[in-house]
């Protein structure tokens, strides 16, 4: 399979990327590195990536940011950070990317524990989280020519643990590469609006 990865110079993305690159041709995207440069937050990016790469077999999603900060100091310009990039990209991603997949080809989002487990100053990660994961639900339904798309929700990454422990009290971390194999899962396999949770 042709699989684009975006936002592969990540550490969850550089997890998917040595998963499936046993067996696979993959196509890395980022912000700023990569093979190829795209901003999910603007349709010319977008376009102009799958003009690039040309069709695929998969597209999978392992970028996108929030807000992290207390809601009673929150402004609307703070939470609209979420709803553009992580929300709005890659809702951007799966709806023009889907003309560019071939006939039963796949796109993965990505979400996150804190869809279900608030923690304190992360609404505006809970409120977007559950935004995808409605929206790829809803898509599932629509999608043509055998198409599927699902969701990998998973755990703070051990990787970061150092970084996040603070904000995850009581949360067991899983390893990156564990998270990894939901990717794969749902590129090989054959089901679609499903979400995948790695906790």
């Amino acid at each position: 399979m042709r699989i684009l990865i975006v936002g592969a110079g990540g550490t969850l993305g550089r997890a998917v990327d040595a998963e499936l690159s046993d067996g696979h041709e993959i196509l890395r995207a980022g912000r700023s590195s990569g093979d190829y440069k795209i901003d999910l937050r603007d349709d010319a990016s977008v376009t102009a990536l799958f003009a690039a790469t040309g069709k695929v077999d998969a597209i999978v999603a392992t970028t996108g940011n929030v807000h992290f900060g207390p809601l009673a100091e929150m402004t609307s310009a703070q939470f609209d950070t979420g709803l553009q990039d992580k929300l709005l990209g890659q809702v951007r991603l799966a709806l023009i990317g889907q003309h560019h997949l071939n006939d039963n080809g796949s796109i993965t989002l990505t979400t996150g524990i804190l869809t279900e487990e608030p923690i304190r100053q992360g609404v505006n990660a809970t409120a977007v989280n559950n935004a995808v994961e409605g929206f790829a639900r809803a898509a599932a339904c629509e999608l043509g020519r055998g198409l599927r798309i699902n969701v990998v929700s998973p755990n703070a990454l051990q990787e970061s643990w150092d970084a996040y422990r603070d904000f995850f009290p009581g949360f067991e971390p899983v390893p990156a590469a564990r998270a990894a194999l939901a990717y794969r899962r749902s590129v090989e396999g054959v089901e679609s609006g499903r979400v995948y949770k790695v906790w």
